[in-house]
C-alpha cells in the first residue's frame, strides 16, 4: 500500500513540473523588454536595435541580435549574468540589485496581451 502512495505522488509531481514548465518553453520570442530598477519601469527597449546601457550603476545591460543580457553586475552571485542572452522566456533577474528585465511579446506592445 505505500509503495502505490509514493507511485502516486511522485506521478504528480511530475505532472506539475511537465506544467510548470510549458510557459518557459511555449513561449515566443519578444520584440521588446521593459527595464525595472526597485520595481519602477525605467526603459524599454527593442531587442531589434542593438545598444548598451547601465542600470543604475550596477548592471550593464546589451542587446545585440535580437537577444538581451546582464553582461556586467557587482552582485556577489552573478547569477544575472549567467543567463546569457535571451529573446524571451522567464524575465532575467538581478536580485541583489533589484532589476528586473520582462520580455514583452509583439502582442502585448500592440496593446493586446496574449
Amino acid at each position: 500500500m505505500k509503495t502505490k502512495h509514493w507511485v502516486i505522488g511522485f506521478a504528480v509531481l511530475a505532472v506539475i513540473c511537465v506544467i510548470s514548465m510549458i510557459p518557459l518553453l511555449s513561449s515566443a520570442p519578444a520584440s521588446s523588454a521593459e527595464i525595472y530598477a526597485d520595481g519602477k519601469l525605467i526603459k524599454t527597449v527593442s531587442l531589434n536595435i542593438d545598444q548598451e546601457f547601465i542600470v543604475d550603476g550596477h548592471n550593464t545591460i546589451t542587446v545585440k541580435d535580437g537577444a538581451i543580457a546582464v553582461t556586467q553586475a557587482d552582485c556577489p552571485d552573478g547569477y544575472c549574468m549567467k543567463r546569457g542572452f535571451c529573446s524571451g522566456g522567464a524575465d532575467i533577474v538581478c536580485l541583489p540589485n533589484r532589476v528586473v528585465i520582462h520580455f514583452v511579446a509583439e502582442a502585448e506592445v500592440d496593446g493586446v496581451v496574449g
